[in-house]
């Protein structure tokens, strides 16, 4: 096998032309950084947890990359280019990485709060009657969805127009994308239920095969790309978070994402991210192991 790329999480290797290895590491980001402590176990849990999600999509007639898993912490998918020149993306292109991170929100948390709060998505926009105070952990009048890049070095907000320019998408095959995301979520509720768990928001990533078929790529349903909370917490009127949104908060907390953010708005050099405490790394690993049983219902 030929090393590739080195990611956020992952180092994926070329086996042959047509398929590609993922090896997840232990190595945790938030905020598009790489935080300079390891998480025992995240790895594996993160490769377990997408195989079982891809087993579900494939049983479901959902079509996917996911070909098999040679160890615990490594998976095997098909290959599809990756084309940073957009340019070059139309209607006609095949087999390649559609270039967007399609998130799906059912509830009012993180980001979507924020950008509330600062009054750059109303409450209309979300389907809530004009002037309603919105507030965190409301469910939403209904799924609001939106894509944001993929490959650029910190992932920004789209348009739907912007989104299916850059992804060379037609009208259609972007309510695909839309429709497959909304089926998807609706097993991972479905699925969640079972378990004592409210699936809040989660993010998706395509590409299209050789005859330009859409299948759903990388991974989805975890700690990292899912945001969890406790049902029975919630119905009490607590929110217990059970995804990364825990580490984020962290950072929040101790004032580190406040100088990030302003140093990204002002141009200025990026302050380096923390470590997390030895405690904190303790409790988040058993966090990723517990969440990993609780989700699929199989023992780590």
């Amino acid at each position: 096998m030929r090393h590739l790329m080195t990611g956020k999480v992952k180092e994926v290797y070329l086996v042959d032309d047509e398929t590609l290895e993922f090896a997840y590491t232990d190595n945790i980001s938030v905020f598009d950084k790489i935080i300079p402590s390891k998480i025992p176990h995240k790895g594996e849990t993160l490769c377990r947890t997408a195989k079982y999600w891809f087993g579900i999509l494939s049983e479901n007639g959902i079509r996917n990359h996911f070909i098999d898993e040679p160890a615990k912490d490594r998976m095997r998918v098909e290959r599809v280019d990756i084309i940073r020149d957009y340019a070059k993306i139309d209607g006609d292109t095949v087999n390649y990485l559609i270039p967007l991170e399609v998130i799906c929100r059912h509830y009012v948390a993180g980001s979507l709060l924020d950008r509330v709060k600062s009054g750059k998505i109303t409450a209309e926009q979300l389907g809530f009657p004009e002037h309603h105070d919105v507030k965190h952990g409301e469910k939403l009048p209904r799924p609001y969805i939106e894509s944001t890049t993929k490959l650029e070095e910190h992932d920004a907000n789209l348009t739907d127009a912007e989104a299916k320019e850059m992804a060379g998408l037609s009208d259609d095959e972007y309510e695909e994308i839309k429709a497959t995301v909304l089926k998807i979520d609706a097993i991972i509720e479905k699925e969640a239920a079972k378990r004592g768990l409210i699936h809040c928001d989660g993010k998706k990533e395509f590409g299209y095969d050789m005859n330009r078929k859409l299948m759903v790529l990388d991974t989805f349903g975890t700690l990292d790309e899912d945001r969890w909370w406790d049902a029975e917490a919630y119905q009490k009127g607590n929110i217990v978070e059970l995804s990364k949104e825990f580490v984020r908060q962290y950072y929040r907390d101790i004032g580190y994402h406040k100088k990030l953010m302003d140093a990204r708005e002002k141009g200025l050099a990026e302050p380096d991210i923390p470590a997390l405490p030895e405690e904190t790394v303790r409790k988040v690993s058993n966090l990723y192991v517990s969440m990993y049983e609780r989700i699929t219902g199989e023992k780590f």
